[in-house]
C-alpha cells in the first residue's frame, strides 16, 4: 500500500501522514514541487522523529510519479470531495495508492483525469472537506482492514 501527497503545502500535516505511514507499515510518496522543505534534513530539524521508521519516496514531478506507478501497474485512488463513490465502498488491493492533493487547491484536471478510481469520505452536508492527515488515516484504515484483514483490538477486562 502506498499514500502519495500531490504538492503538499502544509509541513505538519506531511509530518503527520509520515508518521502514520511509518506506524502502519505504508510506503509514502512526495509528489514535488511541495509548499516547503522536504529534504530528510528538514524533516528533522521539524522533529520527525519516525523519519528512519518510513519508507519515503521523492518524485520530483508529477510526470516522474506517474512513469514509476503506471511502469508497476499500481491502481491510483484520488480522495476528493467531488468523487461520487464511498471509499467504504471501493475494493482495495495491497498495491494501490492512495493520493491525496494539496491541501490549498486540490489536485488539477491533469491529475483527476489519471485516477483509476475517485473516492470520497461522506460527510455532511455543507461542509467542505476534512483535514488531509485525518482523511489519510480514515482511508489507510479502511484498506489495511480490507486488505490485511485487520481485526479490532482485544479489550481487557
Amino acid at each position: 500500500m502506498h499514500i502519495a501527497l500531490y504538492q503538499p503545502d502544509i509541513p505538519q500535516n506531511t509530518g503527520t501522514i509520515l508518521r502514520l505511514c511509518a506506524c502502519l507499515d505504508i510506503t509514502a510518496h512526495i509528489i514535488a514541487p511541495a509548499g516547503f522543505p522536504t529534504s530528510d534534513r528538514a524533516f528533522r530539524r521539524a522533529g520527525m522523529d519516525y523519519l528512519d521508521a518510513v519508507t519515503l519516496v521523492r518524485h520530483s514531478s508529477w510526470q516522474a510519479f506517474e512513469e514509476w506507478r503506471r511502469a508497476g501497474h499500481r491502481q491510483l485512488l484520488l480522495f476528493t470531495t467531488t468523487a461520487t463513490v464511498s471509499y467504504l465502498d471501493y475494493r482495495y488491493r495491497a498495491d494501490d495508492v492512495l493520493l491525496f492533493g494539496r491541501e490549498s487547491a486540490g489536485v488539477p484536471p491533469e491529475v483527476h483525469n489519471s485516477a483509476d478510481a475517485r473516492l470520497r469520505i461522506p460527510m455532511r452536508p455543507g461542509l467542505r472537506s476534512l483535514n488531509v492527515a485525518l482523511a489519510a488515516a480514515m482511508a489507510a484504515g479502511e484498506a489495511l482492514r480490507q486488505i490485511r484483514g485487520m481485526a479490532p483490538f482485544d479489550r481487557q477486562a
